[in-house]
């Protein structure tokens, strides 16, 4: 299934979406980047996801599309609530930085999330219900899309 922000900002109401001709070609690529399917959603963001290793090390690339804006030096945690399981993940890197976008009017967060191999397995849109993200004085609860 392709994802598409502008149908999503449409579902909610937002007639800048709807009525939008160009294409924020930014936020397309970072979009692109993650195979175009968002994993889950609250009520004001999108969460893209994808699994990446390197080096024989593995973390969560996860991308926060929406209007979700932070500036920490302080890290974050991403709880994953699943079926007959919880994931609580710390972030890679302590400091990171929302990055607005003028043409989708939005905030792009880039947050990495260490993962053990063990564990990869149980990121599945099929048998994950929540994810909870935490950081500063933010709490965003996501449901799988």
């Amino acid at each position: 299934m392709k994802f598409s922000f502008d149908k999503i900002l449409a579902a909610f109401g937002n007639i800048r979406a709807m009525e939008r001709t160009h294409v924020d070609n930014y936020t397309e690529d970072i979009i692109k980047s993650l195979k175009d399917e968002a994993f889950a959603i609250s009520n004001e963001n999108v969460m893209l996801l994808a699994v990446k290793e390197l080096g024989g090390f593995y973390y969560l690339k996860t991308i926060v599309v929406g209007a979700f804006k932070i500036k920490t030096i302080k890290g974050a945690t991403l709880m994953i609530i699943g079926n007959e399981f919880e994931l609580k993940l710390k972030t890679d890197m302590d400091e990171f930085e929302s990055e607005y976008s003028n043409i989708s009017n939005r905030y792009i967060t880039r947050i990495d999330f260490q993962i053990e191999e063990n564990e990869v397995s149980k990121i599945d849109k099929s048998i994950i219900n929540t994810l909870e993200l935490k950081a500063k004085k933010h709490q965003i609860l996501f449901k799988t899309f």
